[in-house]
């Protein structure tokens, strides 16, 4: 009844082709229409998981309060910790002022608060050695002081020369200043960029890269309309930094999730258009050697399109957006729609060799294939269906699109495209559609089906045990290139220990609570500490404060002298630098430092830097001015607020620093860092695993990454069990022998078995974005499969020198082509994807061509014959 009905609508069509075709047209510009005015996409990653879900809503609570996911996180890395300070300060004003692109932008770590009060977060032995060095440094800060000047220095190198005529200084132990400053003067005068840095010669050890960068905050205005939501606000932050930066020898990076969706984004559409190009080409010409007509190829690409069109204008009818995930049905739909376009066009060619009547040949290719072609369409609509109830949203509406769309693309195979047919009247089949070469082959595979259906058996049952070692990445941030600024940003990040990247975050109702609760987690081996808001509050603060004030009272005078000398002017620079290079010379000359060959090679290079810059111009001692004074200007203002801290209390915490740790309605925020900071995968699981034992609503960071890759894994379980019940069914039902749904999925599970264990050798590990593929592979393989288990029960022999497997091997290069172009792009996670799809495509080509024949064996029936009009 099937059969007979498929052949009347096509001869209905056929006799109709005009109508039709016409019909089709205007549906199609329609549709199209329809979709260009209402085409959307939603970029928000946050959209892609359902919100009902249970940590999905502690996340958002967690979220709503602090808005971390909306950040984009501006580094600014200078030469010295100064200029990476006062950049920072200079671009977070800017950035702050600018309401059109931001709603905020905060610097926490330069604070006011913490500029005040920072010696009160030492340890107590670290500060106190810390404020004891100060204090012998009275007389230098003195000249430096009253004298903010390149004479000015001068004077404080003196000094530090006759503390070692004196004793009190080796003249090696002078070397840093010696060649620090010479290197600086060195640049000036080459006309080198040129910086210097006082903090980093006081600390005694070079800068670490935490010291030369500064963190900025910003909460940009998100447009999820666009593909990149944060692209304009990211744009207007580097032109900020493009007109504030230059001054401080500053550079700008942006990470965050915010900018690494953005820039996610943009390496997806990278080469695009280039691949898609390449792509289409390939796949004409795969068309052209499969149909070998013009007429034919034109028929089956008119097809196509029209039910591209339908499709898109309904499912962007169903989900008013498309997400990240559900764009893709444009691939997936040209991929597998083409297949039914071909398997159709391939039969009408065997058909047309035998009979050259242009509609009998297409009424008998409707007789041959209307049943399979239902059969395979209705499958894999139920193999893309089945992702419509999991919580994963953004391959759920993949999922009811795409099924949709291959309803659409059986529809328009069995009205329009034998409609087109009729109308563009391709040239007759001079000859047969089948692969006789391939006559050894099936006669081998028969006398010996046996024994290969027993060795496959073993071959893939001696492989199970590699399903041991099969895994799942499911670190996010493996799927982006790590070449991109943010990720490398990123990755930078989080070697910083103090920026808690990789911590687990959870509220607790209030401070009381907090702290029970810090104390408890604080217990677990695979915690390291655990902050709240009482640990902005330091401690021992009464015998730290003492120590602070008995150094500020001894460099109260050095601090704010008297007088401040007049500036000096040219001529008196000239002088002083002479005479610094004269005072370096006697010391580098001194008898008395013979032995200390790097004291005395720093002198000699900075005596004669001093006299390069003396004559040089000066504009160019204005500058070396300017490199050396600024910096100093900067560390005494520091330091003067540093010796001036107030004891600090919960009360008196600022509230920047308070909205970090509490919510609006008195929540508090606990930070708990893992103990292992090498960021390995194990580690952050096993970290995950303790904190959530503990405290169940833990959320952020491995947490959120961990409940994510399992609500997808189970998504794609369900997914596919679903698929294999739905499948199940529909096969019992239109095949009526549950030998031949077991003949028909068999293979399909062979299939499947045999990816994941090439996978393992392949060292190609699953991840969030290729295990997309394995149920595409039941929707793809299950169609394949259909065609021989229906030709096979028509009563054909010699499967592999059929028209049929010409078409299957076609539309598999077909698929292949379009699918395998994802795996060049230069997004790692649509790569793996593409990768794991082309080799899944391989798997259940040579289960449906080489295997599913010799495991059906000879047929049950023999073939009848088919009406001829």
């Amino acid at each position: 009844m099937l059969t007979a009905a498929i052949v009347r609508l096509v001869k209905f069509c056929v006799r109709n082709a005009h109508a039709v075709a016409a019909l089709f047209l205007a549906i199609a510009l329609g549709c199209g229409y329809y979709a260009g005015a209402h085409f959307k996409i939603n970029s928000d990653i946050n959209a892609m998981l359902s919100p009902d879900l249970g940590w999905r809503k502690t996340e958002q609570a967690f979220e709503k309060a602090f808005h971390h996911y909306d950040a984009v996180y501006a580094v600014v890395e200078a030469p010295t910790p100064e200029l990476a300070a006062q950049a920072t300060r200079a671009l977070t004003a800017r950035l702050d002022a600018d309401k059109t692109h931001f709603r905020s932008a905060a610097n926490i770590a330069g604070l006011p608060f913490f500029a005040r009060n920072g010696l009160l977060f030492l340890p107590l032995p670290d500060l106190e050695r810390a404020v004891g060095g100060l204090s012998q440094a009275g007389p230098l800060i003195q000249d430096l002081t009253s004298d903010p000047s390149l004479r000015g220095l001068v004077a404080a190198l003196e000094d530090g020369l006759i503390g070692v005529n004196s004793n009190k200084l080796q003249l090696n132990d002078m070397t840093r200043l010696f060649d620090a400053s010479a290197q600086t003067l060195e640049d000036v005068v080459a006309g080198r960029p040129a910086s210097f840095s006082w903090r980093v010669l006081a600390q005694g050890h070079p800068a670490t890269e935490a010291d030369l960068r500064g963190v900025i905050e910003v909460h940009p205005i998100l447009d999820f309309n666009e593909v990149q939501a944060g692209l304009a606000a990211s744009t207007a932050l580097r032109a900020a930094a493009a007109d504030v930066l230059p001054p401080y020898q500053a550079r700008l990076r942006l990470t965050g999730p915010v900018a690494m969706a953005d820039e996610e984004f943009g390496t997806i559409k990278e080469n695009a258009a280039r691949n898609g190009a390449i792509t289409g080409a390939i796949v004409l010409f795969i068309l052209w050697r499969a149909l070998r007509s013009w007429r034919l190829i034109g028929a089956v690409a008119l097809n196509i399109v029209a039910g591209l069109a339908i499709t898109a204008a309904a499912g962007l009818k169903l989900v008013g957006a498309l997400n990240l995930i559900s764009v893709d049905f444009f691939v997936l739909f040209v991929g597998i729609g083409v297949d039914f376009g071909i398997q159709f066009s391939v039969r009408y060619r065997a058909e047309r060799h035998e009979f050259d009547n242009l509609g009998e040949a297409i009424a008998r290719a409707a007789y041959h294939f209307g049943a399979p072609l239902t059969l395979a369409g209705l499958a894999t609509a139920c193999g893309f269906l089945s992702f419509a109830p999991t919580d994963y949203k953004g391959v759920s509406e993949l999922g009811v699109i795409a099924g949709l769309g291959m309803i659409v693309a059986f529809v328009v195979s069995v009205t329009l495209l034998p409609a087109l047919i009729y109308l563009l009247n391709p040239a007759g089949e001079p000859e047969p559609m089948g692969y006789a070469s391939l006559a050894p082959v099936d006669d081998f595979m028969s006398r010996h089906r046996k024994a290969i259906i027993a060795g496959v058996a073993l071959v893939v049952a001696a492989g199970l045990p590699l399903f041991h070692w099969l895994t799942f990445d499911f670190n996010p941030i493996h799927l982006r290139d790590p070449k991109t600024e943010s990720v490398a940003t990123y990755l930078d990040l989080k070697r910083d220990r103090n920026l808690e990247i990789d911590n687990i975050q959870l509220l607790a109702p209030n401070l009381t609570e907090a702290n029970a609760k810090a104390a408890r987690l604080s217990q677990l081996p695979e915690v390291a500490y655990v902050r709240t808001l009482a640990s902005m509050v330091p401690s021992q603060q009464d015998e730290k404060l003492a120590a602070i004030s008995k150094t500020a009272a001894a460099l109260k005078d050095s601090l704010k002298p008297a007088e401040i000398q007049p500036a000096p002017t040219d001529a008196d620079v000239v002088e002083s630098l002479n005479e610094a290079a004269q005072r370096l010379d006697e010391a580098a000359q001194d008898p008395h430092n013979a032995g200390q060959a790097q004291g005395i090679a720093g002198a000699r290079r900075l005596a004669a830097a001093a006299r390069a810059l003396a004559e040089a111009s000066p504009d160019k001692r204005a500058m070396a001015g300017e490199v050396l004074v600024a910096p100093l200007v900067h560390d005494l203002e520091q330091l003067r607020q540093m010796l001036a801290p107030e004891k600090v209390t919960l009360a008196s915490l600022p509230p920047e620093i308070v909205s970090q740790w509490r919510t609006p309605d008195g929540q508090e925020r606990l930070s708990i860092a893992p103990r292992d900071q090498s960021g390995a995968e194990d580690s952050l699981r096993a970290f995950s695993q303790a904190v959530l034992k503990v405290e169940p609503d833990a959320t952020e960071g491995p947490v959120s990454i961990l409940q994510a890759s399992q609500t997808i894994v189970g998504a794609f379980l369900e997914a596919g069990g679903w698929a294999l019940l739905s499948i199940s069914i529909l096969l019992i039902v239109m095949l009526r022998r549950i030998s031949d749904m077991l003949l028909t999925l068999l293979p399909l599970i062979l299939a499947a078995v045999v990816t994941l264990e090439l996978t393992v050798l392949l060292g190609m590990p699953l991840n969030f974005a290729n295990i997309i593929a394995l149920p595409l592979l039941l929707g793809v393989g299950v169609a394949f499969k259909i065609y021989y288990i229906m030709a096979w029960r028509e009563g054909q022999t010699n499967l592999l020198q059929t028209s049929l497997t010409r078409a299957v091997m076609f539309s598999a290069a077909t698929t292949a082509t379009a699918f395998g172009s994802l795996w060049f792009s230069s997004h790692p996670g649509t790569s793996s994807m593409g990768e794991l799809l082309a080799l899944s495509l391989a798997c259940t080509l040579a289960a449906a061509v080489l295997f599913q024949p010799i495991l059906m064996g000879k047929p049950r029936v023999r073939p009848g014959q088919p009406p001829t009009s």
